[in-house]
């Protein structure tokens, strides 16, 4: 009788440990949560501590307090002037409603699912109504300011407060950028094309000047040539008319030498001519 009623006290103190600890749940400082009977809440927690609920049941469902980051992959937009970007966004974001949270996305996974798509659809909603000059120019800060608004906005209605929304990175497409590299390459070589020829059309202006030049100088040092020499035979016959002038004798002397030797530089020559004959004159005077 006694282990019976030791058995009864052990099991219902071992009853009571176990409806204790279910009754009892713990907030962290980083943590809000709400409190489930039969799947339906019932109560939501924001002060952290030691809390206590209806074991069995009723069950606790945490939600972070902190700044999350959604990091969504990076999607094509088409701008207004039909320009394509990758864009590539970032968004942070806290859960601030967590009774409106559970009731519309449940968990931090679906959570970031929905909140996917709103900044998708407001980046694609904003910059479709714009060019992409306009993305470059100095209106970017009050697009960014439009998507961030826009996604505030949707974002409230799954108990969330977007801090922040901001585009990382805007490329444009592999197959653009490609396009975008051929065209430059085939202008930087169409322009080189002009600067060879342009270079090789130079180039023959400078050697026909040149030439020109060196042709009029050649002509005109030949001129001179000419000139000098024209005056040099007149000055050296006018030399020699007074020479013969004064010396007859001399004069035939020097012709005849002259004569010889230009008549004895080519040994081949042949010359027939009779003694008596006035070429050999001074040969004959020498002999004598």
């Amino acid at each position: 009788m006694k282990n019976q009623i030791r058995y009864i006290v052990f099991g219902l103190i071992v009853l009571l440990v176990v409806a204790l600890s279910g009754s009892l749940y713990v907030v962290n400082q980083v943590e809000q949560a709400i409190v489930l009977q039969f799947g339906e809440p019932v109560r939501v927690v924001k002060e952290p501590g030691l809390k206590m609920k209806v074991p069995f049941i009723q069950n606790v469902v945490y939600y972070d307090t902190r700044l999350l980051n959604l990091d969504p992959p990076a999607q094509e937009i088409v701008l207004g002037d039909k320009k394509r970007l990758d864009v590539d966004s970032f968004t942070r974001y806290q859960i601030i409603d967590p009774l409106r949270f559970y009731q519309t996305v449940r968990t931090e996974l679906q959570a970031q699912s929905k909140l996917e798509e709103i900044v998708n659809s407001s980046v694609r909603n904003i910059l479709g109504r714009i060019t992409l000059q306009e993305l470059l120019s100095e209106k970017r800060s009050q697009i960014m300011a439009d998507i961030s608004n826009a996604v505030k906005n949707d974002a409230a209605q799954i108990g969330v407060k977007v801090a922040e929304v901001r585009i990382r990175r805007a490329d444009l497409p592999i197959e653009v950028l490609q396009a975008i590299n051929d065209r430059m390459k085939a202008e930087r070589e169409r322009d080189a094309k002009e600067a060879r020829a342009q270079g090789q059309q130079a180039a023959l202006q400078i050697r026909a000047t040149a030439e020109k030049e060196s042709t009029i100088i050649v002509a005109e040092a030949e001129k001179q040539a000419q000139i000098i020499k024209g005056e040099g035979d007149k000055t050296a016959t006018s030399i020699w008319n007074k020479a013969a002038g004064e010396d007859p004798d001399f004069y035939a002397f020097y012709r005849s030498m002259e004569a010889y030797r230009e008549s004895m530089a080519d040994h081949n020559n042949r010359l027939v001519l009779s003694p008596d004959s006035d070429f050999f004159k001074y040969f004959k005077s020498k002999m004598k």
